[in-house]
């Protein structure tokens, strides 16, 4: 018998999108689901829209709750779980329609714990998809702990992302989300990954990441430091259990630092008297040695550090002149992620 699958969607403020997210869900080709739609204290029309599709189909639950944002949302949504796998789906985005039946099987074939799909980053008119790593065809990936855990920290192949994946549910039944913060699934993933044994992923794109110009994310506020804090605490958890990942860790921790301190740099007016630019510049600082040890085989890392601490502006100007001869033709550009036009790709998968 098959194994029922939980597919769990926390729904705020999503009314333009939630009936395409749904739909993909309800439609899917493996139709064995628990599908537990999560009201988070919505203020416009999701509530009802959510209550609708429950009356029209009986694999849905929805659960009316107060606003405590994403992680609180599928933490409520865990608590009522029964299947054997689950899957997490953001409201705003969406899966094609084979996409549990092709991570249920591949779960099933590898006796894996997670299956991670790979997936579109959807704009309004236009995909893109990251081929720098995999190509669409390439058979999936098994990786052991260790490969996984050095994968998610390098946050390239693995990404720290909870939704795109197929869990075994007892594997993450009494792990909660962080309530409270941003970019949740950083301070959350390490403790999954931690007791996983076998980890597949499967390169074909099988949802659909959508880039919303309005969402929590989209315009830069402090909150997004949260970050920052999930990395550092993440950091200490590798030092104590994967100390051969530490440097990898740290490398982590100074591309996101350096972003977010030029990122505050340009939105002087959130950080008025530089007091959190500061936070960041001291963190690298009392932690320079560590941090020049783990960059020492990285000669442009090593650089941005080096002058970084000899005065934050430094680095900035390096960033600037960088750019200037990426642009000007003196540096190699970066390889372009493939972008498939949106008005072509539908009629290519439609006819």
């Amino acid at each position: 018998m098959l194994p029922k699958v939980n597919v769990i969607v926390p729904i705020f403020k999503v009314e333009k999108y939630i009936n395409r997210c749904i739909d993909s869900i309800v439609n899917q080709t493996f139709t064995n689901l628990d599908i537990i739609l999560v009201d988070d204290g919505s203020p416009d029309n999701c509530g009802k829209i959510a209550d609708d599709y429950k009356k029209k189909d009986a694999r849905i639950q929805v659960i009316h709750k107060k606003n405590g944002g994403l992680s609180d949302a599928r933490n409520h949504g865990m608590r009522i779980a029964t299947g054997e796998l689950t899957i997490f789906v953001d409201s705003d985005d969406w899966l094609e329609l084979t996409m549990i039946e092709e991570l249920v099987r591949t779960s099933l074939t590898f006796k894996a714990d997670i299956v991670q799909a790979a997936f579109y980053y959807a704009h309004e008119d236009h995909l893109i998809f990251d081929n720098r790593f995999f190509t669409k065809d390439a058979p999936p990936l098994k990786l052991d702990n260790q490969a996984l855990m050095a994968e998610l920290v390098i946050n390239e192949r693995v990404k720290n992302f909870a939704w795109g994946k197929l869990y075994r549910t007892s594997l993450i039944k009494d792990i909660l989300f962080k309530k409270g913060v941003l970019f949740e699934d950083v301070f959350w993933a390490h403790h999954v990954m931690q007791r996983v044994n076998s980890y597949v992923i499967v390169h074909k794109p099988l949802c659909y990441y959508f880039q919303r110009t309005d969402s929590i994310v989209a315009s830069y506020t402090t909150r997004n430091l949260d970050i920052i804090q999930g990395l550092k605490e993440r950091h200490m958890f590798i030092e104590e259990n994967y100390k051969n990942l530490a440097n990898h860790s740290y490398q982590t921790l100074l591309k996101n630092i350096l972003i977010h301190y030029n990122l505050l740099l340009a939105n002087r007016s959130k950080d008025r008297g530089g007091l959190l630019r500061q936070d960041l510049q001291n963190y690298l600082k009392t932690h320079y040695r560590e941090m020049n040890e783990a960059v020492s085989y990285n000669r442009q890392l090593q650089t941005q550090l080096y002058l970084f601490n000899i005065h934050p502006y430094l680095h900035t100007v390096y960033l600037a002149v960088n750019k200037f001869l990426r642009l000007a033709g003196f540096h190699t550009k970066s390889p372009k992620l493939e972008r498939i036009n949106l008005t072509n790709y539908k009629k290519e998968i439609h006819g």
